[in-house]
């Protein structure tokens, strides 16, 4: 599409914007006990989902088109009042709101408050986003029974379909995870964002997220599949939001401390303050891991400071800031081959092989109400950060560390961007339509140096240049990268049951790369036989508009019918393609990756009985990049990187959660659910340039991914039970079954993980414990092409956790 098809795209969208009066309901909402008002009680509409918050005085006002209304009203300790409420001109409807029964126990009020909101999909409208039509997944952090102190993925994202994940990581210290055949690789495929602002290294230059939220602070995750790229970036992936708790509005200090001890010399510490005074709100934590790893030379230790304060200025508009400091270190086994795995899968031979982290992000947000039906938003957010990775690697993972200098790569990112947003609610032709615009500036300065460390076994992160001048892999570079785009969707609602949104992203990407690498060939004494410095500088400007489009059915506040499909774009990073790897070799002719998604489904909740969401989507990628075994006349066969081909990818994703509760008319004083969630995936590259590939199927792509649980609870103690199992998967393109000297290329063998948690509540107190990978399967789930490894990454064997918690 031309740009001229972009400015008329962007004129239909400006055109119908026309704003038309609505129907207005509005009232006071009071104590029942002692007739005060009460302030920031939530009002829904069943099926549009969340209308208005009531104000200081207790009061509240909505506007719709619709003449029969079913609207809720919730607030934190108070009975959920469920009015029918019948709408042909302005009414009031004054609303009175009992207290709980202090002696209810806990997991009462919480079945209680989960019995309508159960909200694990997004709704069409939130804030100045619009999610009609596409695959939207929430995790309810609050709800899980997850290991939350180490950010157990595997149980945390259990619910949300055909996840493939990285587990090596026992201390939750990076997040690991892809889909769909995306490279679970510090989930670069997905736009990862915290509070709805960019969190990784570099959005398109380096897209890999090495800081991850300490889930004890989040209230939900929002995961958007690929049909997210018209609002939140090009990925194939989509996106992942990490939204933290909100500040306490009842109380101006609220104090919760966790402290949990584990296998392994586990021990995190998660402190959270949070209140609100006034106009004035806060919320922050401070969360510190330590402890050995499962494996020798895998210690680590981790601080990860947060910060968010807000001010209300009135009820249309309101200010916040936010702070993110993390700083980790951590030193890593190293991989291992398939017989080092057999043999022992527990064993490490790198005790100076180091990794260290140090993030700053930050963020401004200014949030105004325009008029009822019309918000915007204005985001403000940069990165201060580093990663140093140092030790010593080859390509033959059991050889013998030599204990002389070792190779360090070092990261600068430094990145600031603005995101404003525009949402209106109008009416055309009669009927209601949501209208959304946004754009966004992002820009890039960051640099990379290869070279040799010391020859020491600490983690001393200074390049040693000058000791070492003929070490063979330096280089150092820039990347400048500049991204500008626009972004619009519209929601038109034909008739009160479906709906179409049409939307659009405009892109402008300038990637550069400024610096140079040095060739060094030694004899076998050490003397330099040839020496060349490279200079590698490149300009990739593009420009490109992504199309998209999604439909919903809801026949019934039990069912929903759901459709998209969205255009994607990848493009290549620079820094992997300028850092030299003894693992793996770089195609040069390397470039961007291009394709479109699409899903068809339905979902909802009936009766609160069944939530279930079962669908079927496509993915097809052009030029998707991967590896390839290349064999050279000399007889080497290395590993190398590149556009590998087209590719195609059909699957099936499940989700149903039976709340047996109901279904056996237990009372209230239990809960018992059980789901299942299950994706089934058949892939296949379909053309390439490369002998031995079409035909073949794509990598990081288990055929079979279940997971299934169940929860039990009555009062205050709750159980989980879940059992996950992921079929074999390929980690190239030419589907190699052996490994090679490196263990970077070779299958993924299946393998089935089971865990159990336990939980109890007593007033201020809760305790929290479990084992994870009950049955102490060993298993792998990542062959890595660099840091931690090259090789294969073992995953934990069994492990236990406790942690208490007091509230106060």
């Amino acid at each position: 599409m031309t740009l001229k098809d972009f400015k008329l795209v962007l004129f239909i969208f400006l055109f119908s914007l026309p704003v038309i009066g609505q129907n207005k309901l509005s009232g006071y909402i009071t104590n029942g006990t002692d007739n005060t008002v009460i302030n920031n009680v939530q009002v829904f509409e069943k099926s549009a989902g969340l209308l208005t918050t009531s104000d200081a005085k207790g009061y509240y006002e909505f506007s719709s088109e619709k003449t029969e209304l079913t609207v809720i009203f919730y607030i934190s300790e108070f009975e959920i009042l469920e009015r029918e409420q019948t709408l042909e001109k302005d009414e009031n409807l004054n609303v009175v709101l009992l207290p709980l029964q202090e002696n209810l126990s806990e997991i009462i009020i919480n079945v209680r408050r989960a019995k309508v909101f159960e909200l694990n999909r997004l709704k069409d409208v939130e804030g100045t986003a619009i999610y009609a039509g596409k695959k939207t997944e929430v995790v309810l952090v609050d709800q899980s029974l997850a290991n939350l102190a180490t950010n157990n993925a595997r149980q945390i994202y259990s619910q949300v379909a055909g996840l493939n994940i990285f587990q090596n990581d026992d201390a939750g210290l990076q997040l690991n995870i892809g889909g769909r055949g995306l490279d679970p690789n510090r989930t670069a495929n997905f736009n990862t964002r915290q509070n709805g602002y960019d969190i990784s290294a570099d959005v398109l230059g380096y897209p890999e997220s090495y800081y991850t939220p300490a889930t004890e602070g989040l209230k939900e995750i929002q995961v958007i599949r690929g049909a997210a790229s018209l609002q939140y970036g090009t990925q194939f992936g989509g996106l992942i939001n990490f939204k933290t708790k909100a500040p306490n509005p009842n109380k101006p200090i609220e104090l919760i401390t966790r402290n949990t001890v584990g296998s392994f010399g586990l021990y995190t510490n998660f402190t959270s303050l949070s209140g609100t005074k006034g106009k004035f709100s806060y919320y922050t934590y401070f969360n510190y891991k330590k402890g050995d790893g499962f494996r020798p030379n895998s210690q680590f230790e981790s601080k990860n400071v947060f910060a968010h304060v807000g001010y209300k200025f009135n009820e249309k508009t309101n200010i916040s800031a936010e702070f993110t400091h993390l700083y980790y270190l951590a030193q890593q086994a190293g991989g291992l081959t398939d017989a080092q795995f057999n043999e022992d899968p527990l064993q490490s031979n790198r005790a100076r092989n180091w990794f260290r982290v140090n993030w700053l992000l930050y963020n401004f947000k200014l949030s105004h109400k325009i008029s009822e039906d019309t918000n915007f938003t204005f985001n403000a957010f940069g990165l201060n950060a580093s990663r140093d990775a140092l030790g010593f690697r080859t390509n033959r993972v059991d050889q013998i560390d030599p204990n002389g200098e070792r190779d360090l790569i070092k990261g600068e990112f430094n990145n600031f961007g603005a995101e404003a947003r525009l949402l209106s609610k109008y009416k055309i032709f009669g009927k209601e339509a949501t209208f959304l615009i946004g754009s966004k500036f992002y820009k890039a300065s960051n640099s990379e140096q290869q070279g040799p460390g010391s020859e020491g076994s600490g983690p001393d992160f200074n390049l040693f240049n000058d000791e070492f001048p003929n070490y063979p892999a330096q280089s150092q570079f820039d990347f400048p990268n500049l991204n500008v785009a626009v972004f619009g969707e519209n929601i038109f609602y034909l008739n009160d049951k479906f709906s179409i949104t049409p939307g659009f992203r405009f892109e402008y990407i300038k990637t550069e790369s400024e610096g140079f690498f040095k060739r060094i060939n030694t004899d076998a004494a050490g003397n330099v036989i040839f020496e060349e410095t490279v200079e590698d500088n490149r300009d990739f400007e593009r420009k490109f508009i992504l199309l998209g489009v999604g439909l919903s059915y809801r026949p019934s506040t039990a069912l929903e019918v759901y459709g998209n499909i969205s255009q994607n774009y990848r493009s290549v990073t620079f820094s992997d393609i300028n850092i030299l790897n003894p693992a793996f070799a770089v195609n040069p002719n390397i470039t961007d990756e291009e394709g479109f998604t699409a899903d068809i489904g339905f979902r909802g909740n009936y009766k609160n009985t069944i939530s279930y969401d079962l669908g079927a989507f496509a993915l097809f990628y052009n030029g998707r990049i991967g590896f390839i075994q290349k064999a050279f006349d000399d007889g080497r066969v290395i590993s190398e990187r590149g556009n590998v081909g087209d590719a195609r990818l059909f699957g099936i994703e499940s989700l149903v959660d039976f709340n047996f509760k109901k279904i056996l008319k237990m009372d209230n004083d239990f809960s018992f659910n059980y789901f299942i969630n299950a994706s089934f995936i058949s892939s296949e590259y379909t053309q390439s340039q490369q002998s031995g590939v079409a035909g073949n199927q794509v990598e990081f792509v288990p055929d079979v991914n279940i997971k299934t649980g169940l929860r039990f609870g009555y009062k205050n103690l709750l159980a989980n039970v879940q059992y996950s199992y992921l079929a074999s998967q390929f980690t190239d393109a030419t589907n190699s079954q052996d490994s090679n000297l490196s263990g970077v290329i070779g299958a993924i063998p299946q393998y089935d993980i089971m865990d159990v948690s336990l939980s109890y509540t007593y007033k201020r107190f809760k305790l929290e414990t479990g084992i994870n990978n009950l049955l102490d399967e060993t298993y792998f789930t990542r062959r890595a092409t660099g840091y931690p490894g090259p090789g294969i990454i073992p995953s934990a064997p069994r492990n236990y956790y406790a942690t208490f918690q007091i509230k106060l």
